[in-house]
Order: structure tokens, then C-alpha cells, then sequence
């Protein structure tokens, strides 16, 4: 008995030895990180950014996915590519209307899964300046948005539903077509034409500030894609440029037991917010940027009435950046080149919040102190902004702060009034702060989608 009981414990102390060993990252690692976060200082700063799904697509006006969807064949499909003129297009306009709504970077679809080429590809003559008087979407985008200040990024699918070589599997529009399935498909010749232009990308448009690979699946991930000489390659004509994680099947939400990707700088939750920042499994933070819609689709779709609200939109915004995540808001152009009006409404309305509040988001991310019931908090050093967005009654109560200075209303930069006790509450750390005098009654907020307040620590 006494022999089991000293093995039952010699293998516990082993096995928590090894635990303890597996928390501590090594120094590769620890490099790799700090690397990496050293790289993506910019971006995690910037905090948000503009997508935009814009391609022949928009003539048909069901969605980027409408050639998988509707399992059209690629002359089925043709007939949205001949009709596509975007004769209203103005990549300057675009980028004023990123810039007003407080973006500061854009991410442009060079060529979506359908494989139609906004830019002026030499190794296809499936592209948008072969029919738009030679001109090429791509360098517009890229022009307008720089001139504005921007930081600029493309987007490129791996997979392509128009290539030849390019096999029926996954969400191709022929994934049940037997016959086509008999077809010879030389998938190095498919690798040759993507990693080609991805080379023209990188090579002849100047610095580009991020690269934004998408998808993998099943078995398509990683080196099936060649990916570490995809990257290399990429390095080599832009070293600064930051890359998604999506040479990778992506992780989503998952928020624990990561560790950094050796194919790209920073996890693409979509559609969705994780429930807590991403970690890497040592506790380290991730950088991680969600992309959404502003209705239910990425490409224009005509029927999609299902705009999300300003409101909405600067609280998912805030929500990222406290949990130090990013926020890529996609908009659909129309076929004619158009950012729909009801987008353009409500980016003005976060613009407008923007003015007034985005020191509480750029260089801002997480704070250590817990989720209040009333809003979320950010932190840049030593100020912190309570975004006080839930109506309550009376005062909002701040907790686990040992030394505070003053108190002042972000947008207008009035000092708020604040007490230290409240019916004989005096504990530490623990104040309350409204708009007005006396701060235990009821007002009106300054700002109902979201009053910050910004409070400076000693």
C-alpha cells in the first residue's frame, strides 16, 4: 500500500513537473512573439478598418457566393461578367467615406472564389480591365485610399471556381458534377497560376499593408496551398506586410489553447465576436480582427434590407477593441460602383461618434478590470475610458481602481462629477460617477449610443 501510494505520488509530481514545463513558452517561441507583436504594433493601434467585397457578382445582386449557391456553371455565370460596367466607380469617393467613418486601413477583394480579376492580371484575361477601358479596380482602390492616409490591403482567394485546374471539391459550383469530376486536373499547374498572382500583387502595386488570404478547408490548408514558399515569396517583395491566418483552416471564436500561426499574423473570427480576447496557450494575448457585414452578405445583394444600426456597430466596434481585437466592417459596392446609400448612412452616424470618442479606440485594447453592467471599458497606459452604453438608474459604479484622478466626459472633455462613498460604502477602490449633480440621479446621456468617459489614473 505504502509502495502504490508513493508511485501514485511520484507520478503526480511528474506529470504537474511536465505541465509546469509546457507553460513556459521557449525562448523561440518568446522571440516569435514578440516578433510578432512588434509587427503588428500598427494594425493593433489602428484597431479599424474597411472591407470590400466588389466584383462581378454585383450584377447578379444575390451575393459574392451566388455561382456556388445556384451551382451555375462557369457559362452560366458569364453572362453577369459581360454585363459588368461599374461605370459609377470612384475609388476616391470610397476612401472618403472610410476615412469620415474613422477607418484607417481597407482590404479590397483582388479576386474573389468566382476567380474574376479586379486588377490587371497578365497571366488571364478573366479581369475586370479587359472590358473596363483597360482600367484596373485595383490600383485605383489602392491610389484613392493612400492619398486619404489609409493603410491598404488586398484580399485574394486561394481557391478558384473558373481555373481549369482548379478541382470540383468543397463549395465549387460543380461539387456534384459527375462528369466534370472526370476532368484531368493538374494541381501544380493551379498552385504556378495562384502563386503567380499573388506575385504580380505584391511586386508591381507599390507597398501594400496587409495581404488577406481566404480559404481553407478539409485537406486545402497549409502546404497543400505551398504555403511557407507562398510567404516567402510574399516577404521578399513586401517584408513589412502583415498576412491573415487563413492559409490555415481558420479557428473562429475559439478562444484558448492557440498558439502564434507560422502562416499568418493575426486570427480572422467572422461573423462573430469571441466571448474573451484570444490567447495563445501560455495567456499571451493574439492580435485578432472580426470581419462583418453590414447587412447579411459580403458582396451587394439587392434584397438585403437587414442594415445593422450605427448603435450596433460602435458597440460591436468597442466590444473588440476590449477584448484587443479589431474590427474589419465590409461594405458591397453595386454593380455601378456604389456603396449603397443605407451603408453610407450609417457609416456617417458611426463617423460622427468617431469624431468625438476615437481616442478611446485607437491605441487602446483591453483593461484588466472586469466587464461592468452597464458597458465595457478600454484602456491606453494610464487612461482609462468606461463606455458607458446601457441606460441606468442613478450613477455607474467603477470598481478595482486603488488611485483615480479626475473624470471627464471624452467627447466634450467637461470634468464629470464623481463620489467616493455612497451610503456609507467606502470600500476601496470603488466610486461612482454620473454626467450631473447629484451623481445618484437619473439623466439623460450625452450620447445614447455610447457615452465614454474618460478616467485618468495615478
Amino acid at each position: 500500500m505504502k509502495k502504490s501510494t508513493a508511485t501514485y505520488f511520484l507520478i503526480l509530481m511528474m506529470t504537474t513537473a511536465l505541465l509546469s514545463a509546457q507553460e513556459t513558452p521557449t525562448p523561440a517561441y518568446s522571440e516569435a512573439y514578440n516578433n510578432l507583436m512588434k509587427r503588428t504594433e500598427w494594425w493593433r493601434n489602428d484597431r479599424f478598418g474597411m472591407f470590400i467585397h466588389f466584383g462581378a457578382y454585383a450584377v447578379a445582386a444575390r451575393g459574392e457566393w451566388v455561382k456556388s449557391n445556384e451551382r451555375l456553371t462557369t457559362d452560366q455565370y458569364q453572362q453577369y461578367v459581360d454585363a459588368f460596367n461599374p461605370e459609377d466607380f470612384d475609388a476616391r469617393e470610397w476612401a472618403k467615406i472610410a476615412k469620415a467613418a474613422g477607418m484607417k486601413y481597407a482590404v479590397l477583394t483582388a479576386k474573389h472564389h468566382d476567380g474574376f480579376c479586379m486588377f490587371d492580371s497578365k497571366l488571364t484575361d478573366y479581369k475586370i480591365s479587359k472590358q473596363f477601358h483597360g482600367r484596373d479596380i485595383v490600383r485605383e482602390f489602392l491610389d484613392a485610399f493612400r492619398a486619404e492616409g489609409l493603410k491598404v490591403g488586398l484580399y485574394y482567394s486561394l481557391i478558384d471556381w473558373h481555373h481549369s485546374d482548379y478541382p470540383n471539391v468543397g463549395n465549387h459550383p460543380q461539387r456534384e458534377d459527375k462528369e466534370y469530376a472526370k476532368r484531368k486536373f493538374n494541381w501544380d499547374n493551379y498552385l504556378k497560376y495562384m502563386h503567380g498572382q499573388v506575385e504580380e500583387l505584391v511586386r508591381n502595386y507599390g507597398k501594400l499593408d496587409i495581404m488577406w488570404f481566404d480559404y481553407s478547408f478539409d485537406d486545402y490548408s497549409g502546404e497543400k496551398w505551398k504555403a511557407k514558399e507562398l510567404i516567402e515569396m510574399v516577404h521578399t517583395y513586401q517584408p513589412d506586410i502583415l498576412l491573415d491566418n487563413r492559409l490555415t483552416i481558420n479557428e473562429g471564436t475559439k478562444t484558448s489553447g492557440r498558439m502564434i500561426s507560422a502562416y499568418g499574423d493575426f486570427e480572422t473570427p467572422e461573423q462573430g465576436i469571441p466571448d474573451e480576447g484570444l490567447i495563445d496557450k501560455y495567456g499571451n494575448p493574439i492580435p485578432w480582427e472580426t470581419c462583418m457585414t453590414l447587412n447579411n452578405n459580403w458582396g451587394y445583394y439587392e434584397i438585403d434590407k437587414d442594415w445593422k444600426s450605427p448603435e450596433l456597430i460602435i458597440h460591436t466596434l468597442v466590444n473588440c477593441v476590449s477584448k484587443n481585437g479589431n474590427l474589419l466592417l465590409n461594405v458591397g459596392p453595386d454593380a455601378r460602383g456604389r456603396i449603397p446609400d443605407a451603408s453610407i448612412r450609417i457609416l456617417k452616424e458611426v463617423g460622427k461618434w468617431m469624431d468625438k470618442n476615437s481616442a478611446s479606440i485607437y491605441g487602446c485594447g483591453a483593461s484588466k478590470l472586469d466587464k461592468p453592467d452597464w458597458g465595457r471599458y478600454t484602456q491606453n497606459g494610464n487612461t482609462l475610458y468606461a463606455h458607458w452604453m446601457y441606460p441606468t438608474v442613478g450613477h455607474i459604479n467603477i470598481r478595482g481602481i486603488t488611485n483615480s484622478g479626475s473624470v471627464y466626459l471624452l467627447s466634450s472633455g467637461a470634468e464629470l462629477p464623481k463620489e467616493k462613498a455612497w451610503w456609507g460604502n467606502s470600500e476601496q477602490g470603488n466610486f461612482f460617477v454620473n454626467v450631473k449633480s447629484p451623481t445618484y440621479m437619473t439623466f439623460e446621456l450625452p450620447d445614447l449610443y455610447d457615452t465614454v468617459i474618460k478616467i485618468m489614473l495615478q
